[in-house]
């Protein structure tokens, strides 16, 4: 992010909104995180300079638009950010990485409160520990937040894990119950208050979790494939099967005790992580080791590529996908 300065003896025009704004936002980022190592450059210059311990980074980016991902008369711009941040960081962990860094996109609309959004964004990056680089900041008809976070494989096993390594025979298990994220956005439509029995799932929509340490430990326990669960748990199983070549038969689904079982099976932006292993003992060790909750069976693959199968019946693979073209 570029936070120009002037140079010793300027007596040029006064700064404009836009310098005002990114320096603004330097100065927040730099009480957070502090000043870059020697060798580093972080926000303030045309690009960042950063070193990377593995040689191979993970990398991915996504975009949050208010009004698509984020209906702002419900959320606020610091949850549109955090938001943007917790998808993207959820696409890392579901390669079985750790995230280190963050470049943050922002687009602002007139009445955008952009601080809001900058404190949603650096909120998330902390807690994932992603130190904010750099990004850029522009006028745009809708608020929007693009994120771009790259990470590193830790340790050994050095490969990343991909939602394309799925074998016939392997057992499926995702990390928690589903469903929660739509019954909080159900809650917040019908004007329901963050309290009482509502609270927890409300929370869920607004600020939700990347599932970074049980990506990490699907990893180490030898899983065979990753995926976090962003679209809908039949579509991003589909996804999964069809990138495998394999089928699905799903056993049980843990729904969250606010969500409706529809809400658990297409609602999406669960971001638990979908884990297909050879190795379940292995799995549930590392999990108990890590200190998590274990994770939940879901199902099995199975050597017939077109079946997907829910309590005996097909599914389709239904969730949410964006209206393109």
């Amino acid at each position: 992010m570029r936070t120009p300065k002037p140079g010793p003896g300027y007596n040029g025009p006064t700064r404009g909104a836009e310098d005002a704004a990114l320096e603004r936002i330097g100065v927040s980022l730099a009480a957070q995180f502090g000043p870059a190592p020697p060798g580093e450059l972080w926000f303030g210059d045309d690009a960042a300079v950063i070193r990377i311990a593995d040689p191979r980074l993970v990398v991915a980016t996504d975009i949050a638009v208010a009004g698509v991902h984020a209906d702002l008369a419900l959320l606020t711009e610091e949850d549109l950010g955090w938001r943007a941040v917790a998808a993207t960081v959820s696409d890392i962990a579901a390669m079985g990485a750790r995230p280190t860094h963050l470049l943050s996109s922002l687009c602002v609309a007139p009445d955008t409160d952009l601080d809001g959004l900058c404190a949603g964004v650096a909120a998330a990056a902390g807690v994932w520990g992603c130190i904010v680089v750099g990004g850029d900041l522009s006028r745009s008809a809708v608020a929007m937040a693009s994120i771009t976070v790259l990470g590193t494989l830790e340790d050994n096993p050095a490969e990343a894990l991909t939602r394309s390594g799925s074998r016939a025979g392997e057992r499926i298990f995702v990390t928690g119950p589903l469903g929660s994220s739509a019954a909080g956005l159900r809650y917040l439509r019908a004007g329901e208050l963050a309290e009482g029995p509502s609270a927890a799932a409300i929370e869920a929509h607004r600020r939700p979790r990347a599932r970074v340490e049980e990506g990490l430990a699907a990893r180490r326990a030898g899983a065979s494939a990753l995926m976090d669960i962003s679209d809908g748990l039949l579509l991003d199983l589909d996804r999964m099967g069809r990138s495998s070549g394999v089928g699905i038969v799903i056993e049980s689904v843990p729904v969250d005790p606010e969500a409706t079982v529809e809400e658990a099976l297409s609602g999406g932006e669960d971001f638990e992580l979908l884990i297909v292993t050879a190795h379940p003992e292995a799995l549930l060790t590392a999990f108990k080791s890590a200190g998590l909750r274990p994770p939940v069976p879901l199902g099995l693959c199975t050597n017939d590529p077109l079946e997907r199968l829910l309590d005996g019946a097909r599914f389709e693979g239904r969730g949410y996908q964006h209206e393109i073209g």
